[in-house]
């Protein structure tokens, strides 16, 4: 910090690792500094990577300590820099579901920056992640089957005592005694699925009916995903028939869910969950959000790149 000079901040992942946004070190330590400054500009500091800012807000500590980002400008930052929607959407739901800020504090310091790249998405995205939308699974789950398809809306981390403790499901279908389980890696390792199996018996005693999906099944196949939860429900008491999301929808509407067709053309999905073509998303120069296709990745923002980034 002080080889940086005057004015300097640590901020993105060196920030986010002090926060407690991520667990592992971050390989270079980033530090922030006011745009009018450009400390390294002819000698590099090794292991260091610069950001400017226009406006430039610390979270000042006590002196002892050195100063860096607030955990809501930190999250900004690093959906600025993120390569698809999925990883802007994982420091979003990382932070609200560590308890480290809440989506109205993000909405606060969003609105207290002139510029901001995806500013409409980031709003949609705060509104999911209040809703109880915890990551980006989860998020795909909400946008490209549920509403695409016009299911009924379920209840996000709604809790239930199982047990001797409190456990919270994904997505449950109260009225009609169904859950729909996400199963992501950080949140569902190899080694938790005798706790899942457990959980899943647990729910069936109480008559619920727990369904189970992965990113497959709520990106490429997602059609199908939302037929077969469409079934089950229907079998349960729903009077509402899905709706087919494009022209490759494997749903036919007016009828019962028709599971189990492949659906092709997926992965062409916006992360608003409006279904677009995706040569118009490369046209754009946005990345596809989910796991269908490679995204398209948008230039990456570091060092003085950041002027165009942040506010």
């Amino acid at each position: 910090m002080l080889r940086v000079g005057a004015g300097a901040v640590l901020s993105h992942e060196t920030a986010a690792e002090i926060h407690g946004l991520i667990d592992k070190p971050a390989r270079q330590i980033h530090v922030s500094v006011p745009a009018e400054r450009r400390p390294g500009q002819h000698r590099k500091i090794p292991g260091v990577v610069i950001h400017r800012c226009r406006k430039l807000e610390s979270e000042w500590p006590a002196p002892w300590i050195l100063p860096r980002t607030s955990v809501e400008e930190t999250v900004l930052d690093l959906v600025a820099a993120a390569r698809t929607f999925d990883d802007a959407y994982g420091w979003i739901s990382r932070a609200v579901g560590r308890r480290l800020t809440t989506p109205q504090a993000l909405g606060k310091a969003l609105t207290g920056r002139s510029r901001m790249r995806w500013r409409g998405w980031i709003t949609s995205a705060l509104e999911d992640a209040a809703d109880g939308v915890h990551s980006p699974l989860e998020r795909n789950y909400v946008h490209g089957v549920e509403r695409a398809h016009g299911l009924p809306t379920a209840r996000r981390q709604a809790g239930r005592r199982l047990g001797s403790g409190m456990r919270y499901l994904d997505n449950l279908y109260e009225d009609y005694g169904v859950c729909v389980e996400l199963d992501g890696l950080a949140a569902h390792p190899p080694e938790s699925r005798w706790r899942d199996a457990r959980r899943d018996n647990a729910n069936l005693a109480l008559g619920t009916t727990t369904l189970r999906y992965g990113w497959p099944d709520v990106t490429e196949r997602r059609c199908a995903t939302a037929a077969e939860i469409a079934a089950v429900l229907r079998r349960n008491g729903w009077q509402g028939t899905p709706r087919r999301c494009g022209p490759s929808c494997a749903i036919t509407e007016g009828t019962p869910a028709a599971a189990g067709k492949s659906v092709s053309g997926a992965g062409e999905l916006a992360a608003g969950g409006k279904p677009v073509s995706a040569s118009k998303l490369a046209a754009g120069g946005k990345p596809v959000s989910g796991a269908g296709r490679k995204p398209v990745a948008t230039k990456p923002v570091s060092g003085s790149g950041r002027e165009l980034a942040a506010s």
